[in-house]
């Protein structure tokens, strides 16, 4: 079989590389963070809130990657073009967030208004998710095209590691909203937060832009 040619030493890398990467463009003050943040202070439908959530994200990620592997299969230019357009944008990224570090900013939820029912909670949840134009411009472009760089066999330890950035990233706001919250409304958490992810986001540029320029 392919996948035995792969160790651990092979998978772990990959699944990191996927992980780091959507945990970096995920972590961000937004709409979507901030209504699960709410919901997790109201103590309201957070479980069902922050599947959805994570299952949307996994969905286009998943679908992203197998995408762009079946579009790039036989176009090894488009392919490196796709990678070197990648970094470029997470040079920017990175650069961005690096400045949102000197500057002051927090995330709020407010715990005021009428409860939500389940099904108003998740129509909201997926208002926030699928209605930004963000959302698959990470997911399924830009995620899925690094994802495509992969060998076959271990694109599924890419999706993994993204996948298990976003599980673990709305599981936090939710169910430990009301320990994250005060931690949240401090610039100077975010700020911090900016310098990793901005240092993260030039360190996955630099790899793949080695990756895209070995096959010249």
């Amino acid at each position: 079989m392919t996948t035995s040619i792969y160790s651990l030493p092979h998978m772990f890398p990959v699944f990191l590389q996927g992980l780091t990467l959507s945990l970096g463009l995920i972590v961000a003050i937004g709409a979507q963070n901030a209504f699960v943040l709410r919901q997790g202070l109201r103590r309201e439908h957070v479980g069902s809130v922050v599947l959805f959530c994570a299952l949307a994200d996994a969905l286009l990620i998943g679908a992203g990657v197998l995408g762009m592997a079946q579009a790039l299969g036989d176009r090894p230019g488009l392919a490196r073009a796709l990678a070197l357009a990648g970094a470029a944008f997470l040079l920017m990224y990175g650069w961005r967030a690096l400045q949102r570090a000197r500057q002051s900013s927090q995330l709020r939820a407010s715990q005021g208004g009428d409860g939500l029912s389940r099904v108003a909670a998740l129509a909201q949840a997926a208002a926030f998710t699928l209605f930004n134009p963000h959302v698959y411009l990470d997911t399924v472009l830009l995620v899925g095209s690094i994802g495509a760089q992969q060998a076959a066999a271990l694109r599924g330890w890419f999706v993994a590691g993204a996948s298990s950035a976003s599980l673990f990233w709305f599981a936090s706001l939710g169910f430990g909203a009301r320990w994250l919250a005060p931690w949240f409304a401090r610039p100077r958490a975010w700020q911090v937060l900016d310098g990793l992810i901005g240092v993260t986001m030039l360190v996955l540029a630099a790899l793949l832009l080695c990756h895209a320029l070995a096959g010249l």
